[in-house]
């Protein structure tokens, strides 16, 4: 093994990583004793792998350092002294190559850290996106539903058998309007009920079919609608239109009458 070959083979980095075998790295340290200049380089990568790890350090927690301090104080023995003065060029290899590689644990635990927080918030973002794509459909399910009611609806009032007949509003309530549509074909009555003025909540209309006299009913009818199916009733003579309690009545407030025609 010489110096060519260790540069070029990047044998200096897996020697002060600890990636080599112990025959790899004696053969190094000799060749690192017998070269001045290799060693100067081995040097520098040692300082810049350090540089890497001190800029990357992580505190570590004071639980930590307390914890340390205690099992120290039970112990009760006196650490050895010995002399620092000089450590061995290979106790300062051995020590280099391990502070280099907790320096890289220390990074790859950090890089591990971050793109575990990148993935999480990814997952988070597509399951949030999942809920509003999920929101979205229904929502398009009820449009379409609603779309397709009230499609069916404008097609049962633009038939030729339809008739439409005009509830405006008497002296009481002069500015009302409702519209219905009676078709004695398919015996349906659609109303649009815009033109009605807005309700106290405790009341509502109903609407009655006279016939031969007896009032009908025909349903509620709310206020500001655009088309609402109500019941067809056979030989009704007239359509009437009255103010009655919340959830309807079972026979007419005939002073609350606001509005009828005539069949």
């Amino acid at each position: 093994m010489d110096k060519k070959s260790i540069l070029e083979d990047g044998l200096l980095e897996q020697y002060l990583l600890g990636e080599l075998s112990n025959e790899q790295e004696i053969q190094i340290q000799e060749v690192l004793e017998g070269h001045a200049d290799l060693k100067e380089v081995f040097e520098g990568l040692e300082e810049e792998f350090e540089r890497i790890g001190f800029e990357n350090a992580i505190t570590p927690p004071e639980s930590i350092k307390k914890a340390l301090e205690n099992a120290l104080e039970n112990r009760g023995e006196k650490s050895e002294i010995k002399d620092i003065s000089g450590p061995k060029t290979e106790d300062r290899f051995n020590y280099s190559r391990l502070a280099v590689a907790a320096s890289l644990a220390a990074i790859f635990a950090l890089s591990s850290f971050w793109f575990y927080n990148r993935w999480q918030t990814a997952e988070d973002n597509l399951e949030a996106l999942q809920q509003q794509t999920i929101a979205m459909q229904d929502r398009l399910s009820n449009l379409e539903q609603t779309f397709d009611v009230t499609n069916r609806r404008y097609q049962s009032i633009n038939n030729r058998n339809v008739i439409p007949l005009l509830l405006k509003g008497n002296s009481s309530y002069p500015g009302s309007r409702a519209v219905a549509y009676v078709n004695h074909a398919t015996q349906s009555v659609m109303v649009n009920s815009q033109g009605l003025p807005p309700l106290q909540k405790d009341k509502t209309y109903q609407m009655w079919a006279d016939v031969d006299g007896v009032m009908i009913d025909m349903g509620l009818l709310p206020a500001d609608t655009v088309l609402i199916p109500l019941k067809y009733i056979a030989r009704a003579e007239s359509l009437n239109i009255t103010i009655e309690p919340a959830g309807g009545n079972d026979h007419p407030t005939v002073e609350n009458l606001i509005s009828n025609v005539l069949l």
